[in-house]
């Protein structure tokens, strides 16, 4: 004999989902799900009265163990998750016995009191009736089901599947505990209605999870090799395995994560400071150029208030160890502790730099064309997306908010939901969000939509951007929006091309509800009102003007982009100056566009096309003393942003895609507060065209109208110039970047009917 240790037989989990491994409180679900992940000789095998189409939500949900068979349709389908494919011979003999649909629907009419359920089911057909009636047919349906060469399935008294004959789930899972050579006495089968008795009448170790269907405990109480637990859904799974000793299940018990201290937890791709590396020291600076929402998302923790902000750190092997944590600003912010997640260089270029903008932000833009998945560097995005979840929980105290920012965290939620079910998560999508036949062409948009459906509130700029998130969701889950609001008053519905009428604010899945809304992010008015009053823009305003004299100034202002329709723009400013002959020497066209990293090589084709395009136009077009385009490839100090807002005499923005376009408003703000009449020419494809009620819309898709759309800002008079200014103005002035913070953090949670009325912003009550 052996003196060698034999090698573990492997526990198969052959369990029931509804009330069974989707059930139980969440300890017992999150030590279950950790054990079947983590122990090398455990496998797991959904077996489901759903359809394959029903259970793929399931498979995509990051929060569960993924199986590694299913057998749904009540026994009818199986099939091995790693491919989806069906599991032969097994499904072949079950087809074989099975006459079709249409046959069995027809020869069911005669039963009218029999309602076919209208759920997804292959190989079987489903049907409800009143428990009263049932038992008046049930012998004659049975008749009527065996000449098919069927069985019938009874559930509840009230439900009743016709079935191949010999298709249970009980027979089903037999074959494939034979096909793969199980040992049976290592097969554990858990469920909690009539229709998973068939599991038990196989031999297997069996548990009936508490608050089983009182049908199915009377039906096994005789059975030795039925456990009747005390605990529902996973709790019993869990006593059944130590009471039948089939693993040790504390050895592979989940890591304890202790709560942190912060009531606020703000997780954002960027610290709030710059970390330089001086005489091999790390010193932490102020932002030279911070954009306008990190002064924002910093103001909620100026009154002391406990806080954590998450964000990554680039750990070089030549520079001093990071530190896990860092007090922010001791005196402007006591009580915010900023938690660093050390990334690699290669870590950051492949999430953020590569990754991110190769694969999703094409996709986001509805540019599909530009895609480039790679399954390496989505599984580095996951890694990546963990470590910020586990920053997160360590930070969270209990019950804390945590507000999770962009697409770059898509995989957090359902990490940290694992991780602390006790905090409220609620993210905020600073793109815009795709129509859904555009977002299912991410190979991962399951796993992405499950994590997002984690959150207890997920914001986006603007309602048609939260309807494509709903429409995303309901083509992927079976999904109930059980709450909609109107988008009017606060938002344009019918007047450009991201309006609509109205939208979900509320969803429920699986026993979860999830709110939604619709929070366009404000600009910083008191930092341009500081910036306007600096005697350097007031010198620079006058030089830029002095410079560009008695032409108009037409300004535009972004980022190196093909989103961003920059050669579209040239264009139409050439054939405006072709078509219109007497504009040429009296319009100048400034052009600042700040160029993408250099790590991002998929920009450098574009900003060849727009040089070279800039240098036709001032090669055939320029004067001696008038040049059509002057192009800056630059970042401008945001003081000379602002002067260049304040002397121009009309903003030029023709994204063809936009989440919402800050720019906009940063001109508005400008205007007003210098008392201007400057003209905002917006593309309608810009989330900030729902909210902008006074500029000029214009479609960069179509060339006649962005030259016509210009030409009539050039055009226009000046009583129009001013009504549409302080139209545009009231909205910034008040919708600023303060109040969007306060609103989105009020409703995420959970601001009163109240605060919302008062907002007119269509959210969840």
């Amino acid at each position: 004999m052996s003196l060698l240790k034999q090698p573990a037989q492997p526990l198969l989990l052959a369990t029931d989902l509804d009330g069974t491994f989707l059930a139980g409180d969440a300890d017992a679900r999150k030590r279950l799900y950790h054990l079947v992940d983590a122990h090398p000789d455990v496998k797991l095998a959904w077996v489901t009265g759903r359809g394959r189409e029903a259970i793929l939500p399931l498979l995509a949900d990051p929060g569960l163990p993924t199986p590694d068979y299913v057998i749904c349709d009540v026994g009818a389908t199986v099939l091995r998750t790693a491919d989806m494919q069906p599991i032969q011979p097994l499904q072949s003999r079950i087809e074989a016995r099975w006459p079709g649909e249409h046959v069995v629907a027809e020869a069911m009419r005669r039963f009218p009191m029999l309602v076919r359920q209208e759920v997804p089911q292959e190989r079987r057909c489903s049907y409800y009736c009143h428990p009263e009636q049932l038992s008046t047919i049930q012998a004659e349906v049975e008749a009527v089901a065996a000449s098919l060469g069927c069985e019938v399935l009874y559930s509840a008294d009230r439900y009743l599947d016709i079935l191949p004959r010999g298709t249970q789930k009980g027979s089903t899972l037999t074959a494939l505990v034979d096909v793969l050579a199980l040992e049976p006495s290592r097969v554990l089968v858990a469920g909690d209605t009539l229709n998973d008795l068939s599991m038990y009448g196989e031999g297997f170790p069996g548990v009936c999870v508490g608050e089983s269907e009182p049908a199915l405990v009377a039906a096994t109480a005789d059975m030795d090799n039925v456990l009747h637990a005390d605990a529902p859904g996973c709790g019993g799974i869990l006593q059944a395995m130590a009471h039948f000793d089939l693993i040790e299940a504390d050895a592979y018990a989940p890591p304890i994560h202790a709560p942190g201290k912060a009531e606020l937890v703000m997780v954002y791709h960027r610290l709030p400071y710059e970390e330089h590396i001086v005489d091999g020291q790390r010193v932490r600076r102020p932002h030279s150029s911070p954009n306008g929402i990190i002064p924002s998302l910093l103001s909620f923790f100026g009154k002391g208030q406990p806080g954590s902000w998450v964000a990554w750190t680039v750990d070089d092997p030549k520079a001093p160890p990071v530190e896990p944590r860092a007090p922010v600003d001791a005196e402007r912010y006591p009580g915010l502790t900023a938690a660093h997640v050390p990334l690699t260089k290669h870590e950051v270029d492949v999430f953020y730099k590569r990754f991110s903008k190769e694969a999703f932000w094409p996709v986001i833009n509805s540019f599909w064309e530009r895609a480039r998945f790679s399954e390496d560097d989505w599984a580095l995005f996951k890694r990546v997306n963990r470590r910020f979840a586990e920053a997160a929980a360590a930070e969270a105290a209990p019950g804390a908010t945590v507000w999770l920012h962009d697409y770059n965290l898509w995989m957090v939620p359902s990490v940290l939901r694992e991780l602390r079910p006790d905090v409220k998560i609620a993210f905020f999508h600073h793109t815009q969000f795709p129509s859904a036949d555009i977002f299912a062409i991410l190979p991962w948009r399951r796993e992405i939509l499950g994590s997002l459906l984690a959150c207890d509130y997920v914001g986006f700029h603007i309602p048609r951007h939260a309807e494509n998130f709903t429409d995303a969701v309901r083509s992927t889950f079976p999904v109930e929006v059980t709450q909609r609001a109107s988008c009017a008053p606060r938002f344009m519905t019918f007047g450009c091309a991201v309006g609509v009428e109205d939208m979900a604010t509320e969803l429920r899945i699986d026993g979860r509800t999830v709110r939604i809304g619709a929070h366009p992010i404000g600009t910083d008015v008191g930092r341009i009102r500081a910036c306007l009053e600096s005697d350097e823009v007031a010198t620079d305003i006058a030089r830029i003007r002095d410079e560009i004299g008695q032409r108009k100034l037409v300004l535009s202002i972004e980022r190196l982009d093909y989103t961003k329709g920059i050669l579209q723009k040239l264009h139409a400013f050439e054939r405006l100056l072709d078509d219109s002959p007497e504009l040429q020497g009296r319009v100048t066209l400034v052009m600042v566009c700040v160029p993408a990293a250099k790590e991002m090589t998929v920009y450098r084709p574009l900003q060849q096309q727009i040089e070279q395009a800039v240098g036709r136009i001032n090669g055939r077009l320029s004067r001696l003393d008038w040049t059509p385009v002057r192009f800056f490839s630059r970042v401008l100090p945001f003081a000379s942003v602002v002067a260049h807002y304040a002397a121009a005499d009309v903003m030029w923005i023709t994204p063809l895609r936009d989440g919402l376009n800050l720019v906009a408003k940063e001109f508005v703000a400008v205007q007003g507060l210098n008392d201007g009449d400057g003209v905002l020419v917006l593309s309608e494809f810009a989330g900030a065209a729902a909210e902008l009620k006074g500029a000029v819309l214009t479609n960069p898709h179509d060339p006649a109208d962005l030259v016509r759309s210009l030409n009539q800002a050039l055009a226009m008079t000046p009583p129009e110039r001013d009504d549409r200014q302080r139209r545009l103005y009231d909205i910034v002035r008040h919708h600023d970047l303060s109040r969007w913070g306060r609103e989105f953090l009020a409703a995420a949670q959970g601001a009163s009917d109240e605060v919302n009325a008062e907002t007119q912003t269509p959210i969840a009550a």
